[in-house]
């Protein structure tokens, strides 16, 4: 069996906005799945979100992923169409990630890849974070919303499951995000 048959792949981007909380969530959740592998990408801006907000190191956080890339490596594997994956979610998805994509601006490999993701017309998730919105964030997500397999899907908090705590909102989310890939989890969607 070849090994694109043997695991799926998907990517994952981590941008400066806030919520990295979430991509540390969902990388510990693609670990415990045998047939998933994890590809992940972290911008500068990701970083310094990583440290602030999740109590551990980057080398932590990327020891969580199958494979790691550098940021500036625009010639990496993801970066190519016929690296195949199952595409990619951005979590969090910063503004200014969000202008890059919607503008062909790739200028550093997590943008490379998501353009890559468009133009195979794979699956982008993009967990845009940022509120109030201005009328420019809401035309770029207008915009890549009308690109095939593109999704925007921001960090909404859902009640219906009844969460007692914040982790309890953080796991509905990102099971949310999974269920993008039809990759099954045992996080909570609603009671």
């Amino acid at each position: 069996m070849r090994d694109k048959e043997m695991k799926k792949r998907i990517v994952i981007g981590v941008s400066g906005a806030s919520g990295a909380p979430l991509a540390e969530l969902l990388l510990r959740e693609l670990k415990k799945i045998d047939d998933v592998e994890s590809h992940l990408v972290v911008t500068y801006g990701g970083e310094r979100t990583i440290e602030e907000e999740c109590g551990i190191s980057v080398d932590e956080l990327k020891s969580m992923a199958n494979v790691v890339y550098n940021n500036n490596n625009i010639g990496a594997s993801i970066a190519s169409g016929t690296f195949e994956t199952l595409g990619m979610i951005i979590c969090p998805c910063s503004m200014k990630t969000l202008a890059g994509i919607a503008n062909g601006f790739s200028d550093n490999l997590l943008l490379r890849a998501a353009d890559v993701c468009m133009k195979e017309q794979r699956k982008l998730v993009l967990a845009v974070r940022e509120s109030p919105l201005s009328k420019v964030h809401l035309d770029n997500m207008s915009y890549l919303s009308g690109i095939p397999g593109v999704f925007i899907q921001p960090p909404v908090v859902g009640y219906y499951h009844h969460p007692k705590e914040l982790v309890s909102m953080e796991r509905q989310i990102v099971g949310k995000l999974l269920d993008r890939f039809q990759v099954e989890t045992c996080l909570e969607r609603w009671n």
